[in-house]
């Protein structure tokens, strides 16, 4: 293995230019949409033209652009604003400042490739047997097929067999792992209805996956001279009934398995996994089909089993006995092991995996505080070798210095019924004593470092996506500040603690929005005609152009504050001292995937000898 891409001061040093500059522009990120027009947000940070922003944000991407020369002298700035005013001044320069504090423009990052031709060597240790086109057309297939081929290189290098997948939903990562590359996959979720879904799942794909093996283990024998895909017929059934269970096999089922015997080809395998099987998502169909690809082709209509002469039924029923026995007893039939679990840092993984040996810990989007708790018990679990982290939600992380958390925290120590509280009370409890997702590492917890929610919000905005036109849905947000406006004119519970919820996709117009939203927040609609709340409309209507640029400053922004939170769960790694190797690594295309870089780890082989 190389040495590490960049030692713990250098990340400790781009951690404090990033905190520098959001020190300065934070105040924009965490600005609420709901209340832009209520707290006059334009005014209060901005001090130049909508239109002026929105041109500068559209020629950005224009890296051949002369830079523009001012014919008025400028105050004093920082990052384009005004250092006596606080306000925005020169947009340019916070654009160029945003651009050169994000992950890319810091240069912190490894590619995937770097990382695994880091991993292999000679980057000979890659297993790739589909073809990644096949993956292109579907998010989640590109995440699975980009991401697994890491894992099963850490794997490799770790020589282990055992992967425990974290949040793992659906098991989409967890069953690609097990049919593609042989590994023993524990998916984890809190969910069980993702975990009966990631069963119901990996029951289909038993239909594919001793035909999958196969046909790899033929790939690899035969190598580049391989004859066409399409001369290689093999023969599946659907086996929706009986396949799962012992005992003894009925006259039905084998009249079934014999009129269910097929083949398939690779083009019509989407139609053909539909006509045998319970319907599925569109995600499920793809997924197999990817799983399939190159498998099996059509073959001419049955013959009916009526017409089929006496010996030909009689081995049909053979083989189909003798291949429902070897289902049962063949161990490669189980793709992996979904469990049920709240899973935190101090999960006790042995509880939970009985077979539990050396193993790779991995997490693909997986949500809020679950990444840093996955990166805490890869630290603390000498069981684990490696991780590799892809976390999303990052408005759902806790932070420990938000100053409501202390608040609640201080409350707390002066309430003198703790031991006699309410269920809901203890749950704050564990809450505020549980460890929280941001900041991880000890470098900004001794600075007390804080973001705020609306800026972990912003975090979540897609740059790369709004810079090729799939932008933001402003027609709601503009709505909801307006209502907002509305309820402090007319209603003194306008910070009701109720939600208006997904009200404007059900509205035809804004009147029919407003009255949608007072009846769910309970409020008396009679109070306002149809004419009053149109008015507001009309009011706000020449000033949205005012929401839609302060917007899009934040989407600017929201690669530095996704940028921080990644380096400080880096910074984290780079703290532990028994660690070999630690690295941001980016996985995924951000228009596929916009949540795109992976947090890997690798321990020493002397603390895993030791262990």
């Amino acid at each position: 293995m190389t040495s590490p891409p960049r030692s713990l001061a250098e990340i400790q040093r781009r951690v404090d230019e990033v905190k520098r500059f959001l020190s300065n522009t934070l105040s924009i990120a965490n600005a609420h949409t709901v209340e832009f027009y209520t707290h006059d947000v334009w005014q209060r940070f901005v001090a130049v033209s909508p239109h002026e922003v929105l041109t500068r944000v559209r020629a950005c991407s224009d890296q051949q652009r002369e830079p523009e020369h001012k014919t008025t002298e400028q105050p004093s700035t920082t990052f384009g604003f005004c250092s006596s005013t606080s306000r925005l001044v020169d947009t340019d320069e916070l654009l160029q400042a945003a651009k050169a504090h994000s992950l890319p423009g810091l240069g912190v990052c490894m590619s995937r490739d770097e990382l695994l031709q880091a991993l292999s060597g000679d980057g000979g240790g890659k297993a790739a047997v589909l073809e990644p086109d096949e993956f292109m057309n579907s998010k989640k297939s590109h995440e699975v097929q980009s991401m697994s081929e890491v894992v099963a290189c850490l794997a490799q290098h770790c020589r282990v067999q055992q992967v425990i997948d974290v949040g793992s939903g659906k098991g989409y990562l967890s069953s690609f792992l097990s049919l593609q590359y042989g590994l023993r996959v524990y998916g984890i979720d809190s969910s069980s209805t993702n975990t009966h879904g990631a069963q119901e799942r990996n029951r289909k794909l038993k239909k594919f996956s001793r035909v999958y093996q196969k046909h790899s283990k033929a790939a690899r024998t035969r190598g580049e001279a391989s004859k066409s895909p399409q001369e290689d017929v093999i023969k599946i059934r659907a086996g929706v009934k009986g396949e799962d269970g012992g005992g003894t096999v009925t006259k039905e089922e084998e009249e079934e398995e014999e009129e269910e015997e097929v083949s398939i080809s690779c083009p019509d395998i989407s139609s053909a996994v539909e006509r045998h099987s319970e319907p599925q998502s569109e995600t499920d169909e793809l997924f197999l089909s990817a799983l399939s690809v190159d498998l099996v082709r059509t073959t001419p209509t049955r013959v009916p089993p009526t017409q089929l002469s006496d010996e030909e039924r009689e081995r049909r029923k053979r083989e189909n006995l003798e291949r429902k026995a070897k289902n049962r007893t063949d161990s490669s039939v189980t793709v992996f092991s979904p469990l049920t679990s709240y899973v935190t840092a101090e999960t006790e993984l042995r509880e939970l995996i009985d077979e539990l040996e050396d193993a790779v810990m991995v997490g693909l989007h997986t949500c809020g505080d679950l990444a840093p708790s996955t990166l805490r018990m890869f630290v603390a679990k000498a069981e684990l070798a490696a991780v590799c982290s892809v976390g999303c939600c990052y408005h759902l992380l806790s932070e420990e210095f938000d100053p409501a958390r202390q608040g609640a925290i201080t409350l707390q120590k002066q309430t003198e019924i703790i031991s006699f509280c309410s269920p809901s009370l203890h749950t704050l409890q564990e809450c505020l004593h549980s460890a929280c997702g941001f900041p991880l590492s000890q470098y900004l917890r001794h600075q007390s470092w804080f973001c705020g929610r609306n800026a972990r919000m912003s975090a979540c905005l897609a740059l790369e996506r709004v810079s090729v036109g799939q932008g933001i849905q402003m027609e709601s947000l503009f709505y909801r500040a307006v209502l907002h406006v509305i309820l402090r004119d007319h209603y003194s519970s306008f910070k009701s603690e109720k939600r208006v919820g997904n009200v404007y996709s059900k509205a035809k117009s804004f009147v029919d929005y407003v009255r949608r939203a007072l009846r769910r927040l309970e409020l008396d609609e009679s109070k306002l005609s149809d004419s009053d709340i149109q008015e507001y409309h009309d009011i706000y209507r020449p000033r949205m152009d005012e929401m839609h640029a302060f917007n899009m400053l934040k989407v600017a922004l929201a690669p530095c504050i996704e940028g921080l939170i990644l380096l400080d769960r880096l910074c984290y790694l780079k703290e532990q001292e028994d660690l070999s190797f630690s690295a941001l690594v980016q996985l995924f295309n951000p228009l596929l995937s916009p949540r795109c870089y992976a947090v890997v780890g690798l321990k020493s082989y002397e603390r895993k000898c030791s262990s």
